[in-house]
């Protein structure tokens, strides 16, 4: 299992991007994928995740109603749409993967687990 994050950049506050989290040697429509954050000097903050189990979609506080989540099965991809970027935003950010009959909240929780593995991430910065 191997997850690979890119789109990260520079963009102004307002602005909006789109990460993407490659999956090899497995089909997102099997797992639980999410996305996570870690700011310079920071723990790990959950964003967001979906679960193909029950279709659920998990959106932390900070970034629901900015962030959305879907996926491309056909291209073993997750995508993070992130709309009215905001500086706090700024951070390395993560995908992970979980199996499993999870809810996107609970995967999430998986996810984040010190004992998880996960890809190299992809750097968001928000500044004017």
């Amino acid at each position: 299992v191997q997850l690979q994050a890119s789109g990260g950049g520079l963009v102004r506050p307002g602005g909006s991007l789109t990460l993407s989290c490659a999956a090899s040697g497995f089909t997102v429509d099997y797992y639980a994928i999410g996305w996570f954050r870690q700011a310079p000097g920071k723990g790990r903050e959950a964003v967001s995740c979906f679960s193909n189990y029950d279709g659920s979609t998990y959106y932390s506080d900070s970034v629901k109603g900015r962030f959305t989540i879907s996926k491309d099965g056909a291209k073993s991809t997750v995508y993070l749409q992130m709309n009215s970027l905001k500086p706090e935003d700024t951070a390395v950010y993560y995908c992970g993967a979980a199996r499993g009959s999870l809810t996107a909240a609970q995967a999430m929780e998986v996810i984040m687990h010190p004992s998880a593995s996960w890809g190299q991430g992809t750097q968001l910065t928000v500044s004017s």
